[in-house]
């Protein structure tokens, strides 16, 4: 999935072999060290991988700054783009940190032209902040406040 120019268009380049194992390894190294992280998405009826979701605190160079707030985060394989998958996933996976740690607000990061995470992350609650700098790109950091507790 990491290799597929398709899949890293508005997040970077295509990953080789190596990168894509090291990510897995940083994946695997948040949970103990944040108490959140990412999870492998698989379909329920196959069992085949859809792709990556969760949060992170990858101490990125933004201003305004996001350390200390879980940065939430998608990527889907070409052939489950469009079919729900990251919605059912970000509706579970913001309804799990919301229940689980004690932050006020959560962070995401998106490429203005990516329509369809920026649409589902609007869906989520999440809105826009302001384009920040990021890796010499322009931005668009959006952020969701915790639900008030009833």
């Amino acid at each position: 999935m990491w290799g597929d120019a398709a899949v890293v268009r508005h997040i970077g380049q295509p990953s080789t072999v190596q990168e894509a194992w090291m990510r897995l390894l940083r994946y695997r190294g948040l949970w103990p060290l944040l108490g959140y992280g990412y999870w492998a998405l698989t379909e329920k009826a196959s069992g085949r991988f859809v792709g990556d979701l969760g949060f992170a605190d990858f101490h990125r160079a933004v201003e305004p700054p996001i350390r200390g707030i879980p940065e939430a985060g998608w990527v889907l394989a070409t052939w489950a783009h469009g079919r729900g998958f990251a919605k059912e996933a970000l509706t579970a996976a913001l309804g799990w940190l919301d229940g689980q740690t004690a932050h006020q607000s959560c962070v995401c990061l998106i490429a203005p032209g990516n329509e369809p995470s920026l649409r589902l992350a609007r869906g989520a609650g999440f809105r826009d902040e302001r384009i920040v700098g990021f890796l010499g790109h322009d931005t668009l950091l959006l952020r969701r406040e915790r639900p008030t507790q009833r």
